[in-house]
């Protein structure tokens, strides 16, 4: 089965902080904890599982690999700002500094909630025991993530990174909570464009590939459509190429090429007016095709195709996409400060699984 770890992430960007009033982060000690083990090893740092020695609290520790501090902080401040109120953001507990070099030169670390295994190591889990997971359980995550989302998006917070291993699954064994990690190519909303095209390739928009420098958080909403196909398929990534060019061909061989009454700016640029001409591309949508209603109901398709649309101006916010029908059997749950994993769940009648069993 295809990895995302198959696509390889954009270059991160120079590294910045949060537009917001200069703060200050505290940085303790790499002595307040033991390392247990490592967790994962990603373009952009590895992370090791820790104890917190006194309260014995099990943590994940981020270290960058090039030790760049000025990278570290500035995750953490977007860390910070989009795990506040918000329970489906991976926790944070600081910033330390690396217990054995000098303090002038040593390395910072991001340290996490330890929240649970990837959703990609869950997909690849489950297609390894050929199920396909209940429209019901691809409903109660996509809630999550759109709620995650729409709340980040809502504090000038863009993610520009999410895809199935930037998405953690807590909780208990047999229900998960959905959580974003990876904020390290995060952008605020409150700095003005232009914008570097960041991301993974199979979840990079359509505007980001064509090199448009002011999109917005709808980059989000557009990887998590693609996420939601893969729930549907069991981890199959929708789209699947090689380069930006490839990328957009196979984006617009399921959704068709767009044209001036579907999105007018796409005819203004080099892909369309130099690279297109010379291909044998797909006009009309098949995105129906792969995902019929023995696959999909009419309202979850409202969602897939609302998310999975090539103008940003008219694909679904996160905020939008929650008030369609597919979610009006999950109630309206008031969310905790603190994670609560029970207060979370719906209640039996409606007999929704947020995850799936691991």
């Amino acid at each position: 089965m295809a990895s995302a770890e198959d696509a390889e992430p954009a270059p991160a960007p120079a590294a910045r902080p949060p537009s917001r009033k200069r703060r200050r982060m505290h940085v303790g000690s790499a002595h307040d904890y033991e390392e247990i083990g490592r967790l994962g090893l990603g373009a952009f740092g590895d992370v090791i599982k820790a104890r917190h020695c006194d309260s014995d609290q099990a943590v994940a520790i981020k270290r960058l690999p090039r030790g760049d501090p000025s990278a570290v902080l500035r995750e953490a401040f977007f860390l910070q700002d989009a795990c506040a109120s918000n329970p489906f953001v991976v926790g944070f507990h600081g910033v330390v500094r690396d217990k054995d070099q000098d303090p002038a030169t040593s390395d910072l670390r991001l340290v996490m909630e330890c929240a649970g295994p990837s959703l990609d190591a869950v997909l690849q889990h489950q297609d390894n025991r050929g199920a396909r997971l209940p429209e019901a359980t691809v409903r109660a995550a996509m809630w999550q993530l759109l709620t995650g989302a729409a709340k980040m998006h809502a504090s000038g917070i863009v993610h520009r990174d999410i895809k199935p291993q930037n998405i953690l699954v807590g909780g208990t064994r047999s229900h998960g909570v959905l959580k974003f990690c990876d904020f390290g190519l995060a952008m605020s909303t409150s700095e003005p464009p232009p914008y570097d095209p960041v991301g993974t390739l199979w979840y990079q928009a359509p505007e980001l590939l064509l090199e448009k420098d002011d999109y917005d958080s709808k980059v989000d909403t557009w990887a998590l459509g693609c996420i939601m196909a893969e729930l549907i398929d069991t981890g199959r990534p929708l789209f699947q190429g090689c380069h930006d060019d490839g990328q957009l061909s196979a984006i617009f061989d399921v959704l068709g090429v767009p044209d001036d009454s579907t999105w007018p700016w796409f005819s203004s640029t080099s892909f369309a007016t130099v690279i297109m001409p010379e291909l044998d591309m797909q006009r009309s949508n098949r995105l129906r095709e792969l995902f019929p209603q023995t696959k999909l109901s009419h309202q979850g398709f409202q969602v897939l195709s609302g998310l999975l649309t090539c103008n940003p101006e008219k694909r679904l916010t996160a905020a939008a996409a929650l008030k369609l029908p597919w979610f009006n059997k999950i109630d309206a749950l008031k969310l905790p400060k603190k994670e609560d994993v029970a207060s979370l769940l719906p209640n039996k009648k409606q007999r929704v699984r947020f995850v799936m069993c691991l």
